[in-house]
């Protein structure tokens, strides 16, 4: 039987016209990037620094917190309901598309890693369930400029609980809770990890827009210190791996972007090969259940 003959591979010469553009809207996209984060980083400054100084209210308050985070659900409301384009889709319907170890140590690590993990994949899938029923609350209110006030207050109360550190998008915090990983008690981080990972739910479902990897990356790194605290024995670079996988791999449902991010958080090679075990049971606990994803009808994508 004759086979019918392969597509022919792209020649290079048709791609060459690509590079240029590809290149330029590459760099483009970086410094939009770089331009957009030193804004929000000054802007931050000024209402969490500048402003609350001014007034002589401390900086991280209960009250300044709720204050300042209710009155962002109601600029953000405003935006939504107002600006063109309503600030795109709802985002809840937006998908995402050390020194070596002896070998040793290999197994008690290998076994830390199938437990923390597994167990941050766990707690993510419990965020993902109840995220058709946050969303589904807060879709009754029927109007930005309700659900986005209600969601910002709600997102003061938790972070008048959680502390600072579980304000902001989290990247610069995991900086400082992995720089001193005895420098707060289990409960501590425990009490972080529910908090982000709640306020990452409420975020997502009332309408703030927003990435969820570093907010995810947050709650991953704090449930792995929490590991660490309870165990001492568990190395803090091998919780917050595991943490960080476990978790991203149930928000965000992407092998490699899960397995990556948490590899270049402790650049270890002992490590990262444990990583590529862990991720197996992980990974089989997350797959083919529903994502932090909905459609228009608010049912979750699978």
């Amino acid at each position: 039987m004759q086979q019918a003959p392969a597509a022919p591979a792209t020649p290079a010469r048709a791609l060459l016209p690509l590079v240029l553009p590809a290149l330029a809207v590459g760099v483009g996209a970086s410094l939009l990037f770089l331009g957009v984060s030193a804004a929000a980083e000054a802007l931050q400054d000024v209402l969490w620094q500048n402003l609350p100084d001014a007034l002589g209210v401390g900086r991280y308050s209960a009250l300044w917190i709720i204050v300042m985070l209710t009155a962002t659900g109601a600029a953000v409301g405003l935006v939504v309901w107002k600006v063109p384009g309503h600030a795109g889709p709802d985002p809840a319907t937006t998908g995402l598309d050390a020194p070596v170890l002896p070998p040793a140590v290999l197994p008690g690590l290998l076994l830390a890693a199938f437990v923390i993990a597994s167990a941050a994949a766990l707690l993510g899938m419990g965020a993902v369930r109840a995220f058709p029923y946050v969303h589904g609350g807060f879709s009754r209110l029927r109007h930005p400029m309700l659900a986005l006030p209600v969601g910002g207050l709600v997102l003061g109360l938790l972070g008048a609980l959680g502390g600072h550190l579980t304000l902001f998008k989290g990247l610069d915090e995991v900086g400082e809770i992995a720089a001193d990983p005895d420098g707060w008690s289990a409960g501590e981080f425990a009490t972080m990890t529910v908090v982000k990972l709640a306020a990452l739910l409420v975020a997502a479902s009332c309408g703030f827009r927003g990435g969820r990897i570093f907010p995810a990356v947050f709650v991953g790194a704090a449930f792995g210190l929490c590991a660490h605290a309870l165990v001492p024995a568990v190395h803090p670079a091998l919780g917050v791996a595991a943490g960080v996988l476990g978790m991203l791999l149930a928000i965000t449902r992407q092998g490699w972007v899960s397995l990556f991010t948490a590899a270049v958080l402790v650049s270890s090679p002992a490590i990262l090969a444990l990583l590529c075990i862990a991720s197996l049971p992980a990974w089989l606990l997350v797959t083919g259940r529903p994502q932090m994803q909905l459609r228009e009808d608010g049912t979750a994508v699978r």
